[in-house]
């Protein structure tokens, strides 16, 4: 599988432009899925065009939780694709047009090996996908806390991976046992994480890709 960060409040890929919010596109098993979808949809189409990403190609949209710079991005990205699927907390009323949406109250099943853990905390899904390595997990901004993110996600196996805003999180120990770690976007304590785990840390930024087997 194959992850590629477009949007990001760092970039990673000169010529890409840097902005609060994030989205990335997930690649596996054929099927690509665009994972939040920024703050603004210029930013979003134009970071996505300078990564040859054809809007069109996009078969589902994954969306972690309401907030402008997650969401702002997906009436413009609607204009150009309607014909998918939207995965939404149920909290969210989505107010765009889309072939189907799915609004994810619980745990549930996307497609093999892919997994949302329901809406924790009222607020926010985090994606899972499950690989040889163990799981991966995306998160949006971590509001739920990354404590009830891992425990939600540990139903569909072992956690590997953990990509994605973590926000104010500072209980470190619990990400020992991962194998990489790449905080994004919201993340306040990037440079500690880095220090404690520097052989398991990945920079984020807009153009980043990860690549896991």
């Amino acid at each position: 599988m194959k992850i590629t960060i477009i949007y990001d409040n760092t970039v990673w890929q000169k010529g890409l432009k840097a902005d609060w919010g994030f989205a990335c596109l997930v690649e596996i098993d054929g099927k690509k899925i665009l994972f939040d979808a920024g703050a603004q949809g210029s930013i979003l189409l134009d970071n996505m065009q300078k990564l040859d990403i054809e809007p069109t190609i996009i078969d589902e949209v994954f969306i972690s939780h309401s907030h402008w710079d997650h969401t702002g991005g997906l009436s413009d990205f609607l204009n150009i694709n309607k014909d998918v699927k939207i995965y939404v907390p149920s909290s969210y009323r989505c107010p765009f047009k889309a072939k189907e949406i799915i609004s994810a109250k619980e745990a549930l099943q996307i497609a093999e090996n892919i997994f949302s853990t329901g809406e924790l905390e009222h607020i926010e899904q985090s994606l899972v996908i499950k690989t040889n390595e163990g799981l991966v997990i995306i998160a949006g901004c971590s509001h739920p806390g990354v404590e009830n993110i891992l425990k939600a996600a540990s139903q569909f196996g072992k956690p590997h991976t953990l990509i994605g805003g973590l926000h104010g999180f500072s209980n470190f120990d619990l990400v020992k046992d991962l194998s990489l770690i790449c905080p994004t976007h919201c993340t306040q304590f990037k440079s500690e994480i880095k220090s404690l785990y520097p052989k398991k840390y990945i920079e984020g930024g807009a153009g980043k890709v990860i690549a896991i087997e």
